[in-house]
Protein backbone atom coordinates (compact mmCIF):
# COMPACT_ATOMS: atom_id res chain seq x y z
CA UNK A 1 0.00 0.00 0.00
CA UNK A 2 1.37 3.52 -1.27
CA UNK A 3 1.77 6.17 1.98
CA UNK A 4 -0.57 8.77 1.58
CA UNK A 5 0.59 12.12 1.13
CA UNK A 6 -0.72 15.06 2.80
CA UNK A 7 -1.87 17.63 0.57
CA UNK A 8 -0.06 20.65 -0.75
CA UNK A 9 -0.18 23.50 2.52
CA UNK A 10 -1.71 21.27 5.09
CA UNK A 11 0.37 21.04 7.95
CA UNK A 12 1.51 17.27 8.73
CA UNK A 13 -0.41 15.93 11.62
CA UNK A 14 1.76 15.44 14.62
CA UNK A 15 1.18 12.17 16.71
CA UNK A 16 0.83 12.98 20.44
CA UNK A 17 2.62 10.40 23.08
CA UNK A 18 0.35 9.07 26.13
CA UNK A 19 1.81 11.54 28.50
CA UNK A 20 0.71 14.69 26.26
CA UNK A 21 -3.02 12.73 25.86
CA UNK A 22 -3.14 11.88 29.42
CA UNK A 23 -2.09 15.67 30.22
CA UNK A 24 -4.45 17.13 27.75
CA UNK A 25 -7.58 15.02 28.96
CA UNK A 26 -6.43 16.13 32.79
CA UNK A 27 -6.83 19.71 31.98
CA UNK A 28 -9.84 19.19 29.84
CA UNK A 29 -11.34 17.31 32.78
CA UNK A 30 -10.06 19.70 35.38
CA UNK A 31 -12.57 22.43 33.30
CA UNK A 32 -14.86 20.76 32.98
CA UNK A 33 -15.38 20.11 36.81
CA UNK A 34 -14.57 23.57 37.65
CA UNK A 35 -17.20 24.80 35.23
CA UNK A 36 -20.15 22.33 35.23
CA UNK A 37 -22.72 24.28 36.83
CA UNK A 38 -22.69 27.48 34.85
CA UNK A 39 -22.21 25.60 31.64
CA UNK A 40 -24.98 23.35 32.06
CA UNK A 41 -27.53 26.52 33.21
CA UNK A 42 -26.48 27.83 29.99
CA UNK A 43 -27.38 24.29 28.91
CA UNK A 44 -30.36 24.99 30.18
CA UNK A 45 -31.11 28.31 29.15
CA UNK A 46 -31.31 27.16 25.54
CA UNK A 47 -33.20 24.20 26.00
CA UNK A 48 -35.77 24.81 28.27
CA UNK A 49 -35.77 21.83 29.38
CA UNK A 50 -33.18 19.63 32.23
CA UNK A 51 -32.87 15.97 30.02
CA UNK A 52 -32.38 18.54 26.70
CA UNK A 53 -29.70 20.26 28.58
CA UNK A 54 -27.85 17.36 29.75
CA UNK A 55 -27.58 15.76 25.56
CA UNK A 56 -26.77 19.17 24.46
CA UNK A 57 -24.01 19.78 27.51
CA UNK A 58 -22.93 16.43 26.38
CA UNK A 59 -22.40 17.02 22.71
CA UNK A 60 -20.81 20.12 23.33
CA UNK A 61 -18.35 18.98 25.51
CA UNK A 62 -17.65 16.04 23.01
CA UNK A 63 -17.29 18.57 20.27
CA UNK A 64 -14.41 20.08 22.34
CA UNK A 65 -12.82 17.28 23.91
CA UNK A 66 -12.33 16.69 19.99
CA UNK A 67 -11.10 20.66 19.41
CA UNK A 68 -8.97 20.56 22.77
CA UNK A 69 -5.19 20.58 21.26
CA UNK A 70 -6.09 23.15 18.24
CA UNK A 71 -7.86 26.24 21.01
CA UNK A 72 -4.44 27.39 21.33
CA UNK A 73 -6.04 30.47 24.33
CA UNK A 74 -7.29 28.14 26.75
CA UNK A 75 -9.09 31.40 28.48
CA UNK A 76 -10.83 31.20 25.57
CA UNK A 77 -12.71 27.72 26.45
CA UNK A 78 -15.87 29.13 27.69
CA UNK A 79 -16.66 31.53 24.71
CA UNK A 80 -16.17 28.19 22.62
CA UNK A 81 -18.03 25.84 24.56
CA UNK A 82 -20.88 28.36 24.79
CA UNK A 83 -20.73 28.78 20.92
CA UNK A 84 -20.94 25.51 20.28
CA UNK A 85 -23.81 24.81 22.07
CA UNK A 86 -25.77 27.56 20.46
CA UNK A 87 -24.79 26.19 17.33
CA UNK A 88 -25.88 23.15 17.61
CA UNK A 89 -29.13 23.98 19.63
CA UNK A 90 -29.66 26.17 16.05
CA UNK A 91 -29.17 23.13 14.26
CA UNK A 92 -31.12 20.30 16.49
CA UNK A 93 -34.13 23.49 16.29
CA UNK A 94 -33.40 24.12 12.17
CA UNK A 95 -33.72 20.18 11.69
CA UNK A 96 -37.15 20.10 14.34
CA UNK A 97 -40.21 19.34 11.74
CA UNK A 98 -43.32 20.99 13.51
CA UNK A 99 -46.53 18.65 13.23
CA UNK A 100 -48.29 20.74 15.64
CA UNK A 101 -49.27 24.46 15.76
CA UNK A 102 -50.49 26.21 18.77
CA UNK A 103 -54.32 27.75 18.38
CA UNK A 104 -56.85 29.27 20.22
CA UNK A 105 -59.09 26.41 19.92
CA UNK A 106 -58.82 22.66 20.73
CA UNK A 107 -59.10 20.57 17.76
CA UNK A 108 -61.79 18.26 17.46
CA UNK A 109 -61.62 14.86 18.94
CA UNK A 110 -62.18 11.28 16.86
CA UNK A 111 -64.50 10.65 19.28
CA UNK A 112 -66.56 13.32 18.70
CA UNK A 113 -67.22 13.68 15.34
CA UNK A 114 -65.76 10.85 13.74
CA UNK A 115 -67.69 7.59 14.47
CA UNK A 116 -66.38 5.99 11.49
CA UNK A 117 -62.79 6.73 10.33
CA UNK A 118 -62.74 8.64 7.17
CA UNK A 119 -61.35 5.63 4.94
CA UNK A 120 -64.25 3.45 6.38
CA UNK A 121 -66.68 6.24 5.38
CA UNK A 122 -65.62 6.22 2.20
CA UNK A 123 -66.04 2.73 1.83
CA UNK A 124 -69.66 2.73 2.72
CA UNK A 125 -70.70 5.93 1.07
CA UNK A 126 -69.42 3.91 -1.96
CA UNK A 127 -71.13 1.27 -1.45
CA UNK A 128 -74.18 2.64 -0.71
CA UNK A 129 -74.00 4.71 -4.10
CA UNK A 130 -73.15 1.36 -5.89
CA UNK A 131 -76.74 0.45 -4.68
CA UNK A 132 -78.66 2.94 -6.21
CA UNK A 133 -79.55 2.53 -10.06
CA UNK A 134 -76.83 3.25 -12.73
CA UNK A 135 -78.11 6.75 -13.76
CA UNK A 136 -78.80 8.00 -10.21
CA UNK A 137 -75.53 6.82 -9.33
CA UNK A 138 -73.85 8.61 -12.28
CA UNK A 139 -75.70 11.58 -11.63
CA UNK A 140 -74.70 11.83 -8.05
CA UNK A 141 -70.99 10.95 -8.69
CA UNK A 142 -71.40 14.22 -11.57
CA UNK A 143 -72.73 16.33 -8.90
CA UNK A 144 -71.27 15.73 -5.78
CA UNK A 145 -67.43 14.24 -6.98
CA UNK A 146 -67.11 16.41 -10.13
CA UNK A 147 -68.69 19.57 -8.85
CA UNK A 148 -71.07 19.89 -12.11
CA UNK A 149 -74.51 21.72 -12.60
CA UNK A 150 -77.85 20.27 -13.36
CA UNK A 151 -77.42 22.16 -17.00
CA UNK A 152 -73.91 20.14 -17.53
CA UNK A 153 -75.40 16.83 -16.16
CA UNK A 154 -78.09 17.12 -18.20
CA UNK A 155 -75.96 17.39 -21.56
CA UNK A 156 -73.24 14.78 -20.56
CA UNK A 157 -76.12 12.19 -20.41
CA UNK A 158 -78.57 14.10 -23.11
CA UNK A 159 -81.75 14.08 -20.51
CA UNK A 160 -83.64 17.37 -19.62
CA UNK A 161 -82.06 19.35 -16.68
CA UNK A 162 -85.77 18.60 -14.69
CA UNK A 163 -85.18 14.94 -15.28
CA UNK A 164 -81.16 15.83 -13.41
CA UNK A 165 -83.28 17.45 -10.78
CA UNK A 166 -86.30 14.87 -9.45
CA UNK A 167 -83.20 12.09 -10.43
CA UNK A 168 -80.82 13.61 -8.08
CA UNK A 169 -83.49 14.10 -5.23
CA UNK A 170 -84.48 10.21 -5.40
CA UNK A 171 -81.15 9.37 -4.61
CA UNK A 172 -80.76 11.64 -2.49
CA UNK A 173 -83.90 10.36 -0.45
CA UNK A 174 -82.73 7.01 -1.14
CA UNK A 175 -79.31 7.60 0.29
CA UNK A 176 -80.53 8.97 3.62
CA UNK A 177 -82.61 5.99 4.06
CA UNK A 178 -79.64 3.47 4.04
CA UNK A 179 -79.34 1.82 7.00
CA UNK A 180 -75.20 1.75 6.36
CA UNK A 181 -75.14 5.30 6.18
CA UNK A 182 -77.31 6.27 9.51
CA UNK A 183 -74.64 4.74 11.89
CA UNK A 184 -77.58 4.91 14.71
CA UNK A 185 -77.98 8.86 14.15
CA UNK A 186 -81.33 10.38 12.38
CA UNK A 187 -81.02 10.10 8.87
CA UNK A 188 -80.61 13.65 8.33
CA UNK A 189 -77.40 14.49 10.44
CA UNK A 190 -75.78 11.38 9.20
CA UNK A 191 -76.36 11.64 5.30
CA UNK A 192 -75.68 15.13 5.82
CA UNK A 193 -72.29 14.89 7.12
CA UNK A 194 -71.61 13.24 4.22
CA UNK A 195 -72.70 15.55 1.52
CA UNK A 196 -71.70 18.67 2.93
Amino acid sequence: MPAQVPPAGAEPRQERTAAQRAEAEAAFTAYVRERRASLYATAYHLTGDRFAAEDLLQSALFSTYRAWDRISDKAAVGGYLRRTMTNLHISAWRRRKLNEYPTEELPETVGDTDEMGGTELRAVLWQALARLPEQQRTMLVLRYYEGRTDPEIAEILNISVGTVKSSIWRSLRRMREDEALSFGRDEEDAFGELVA
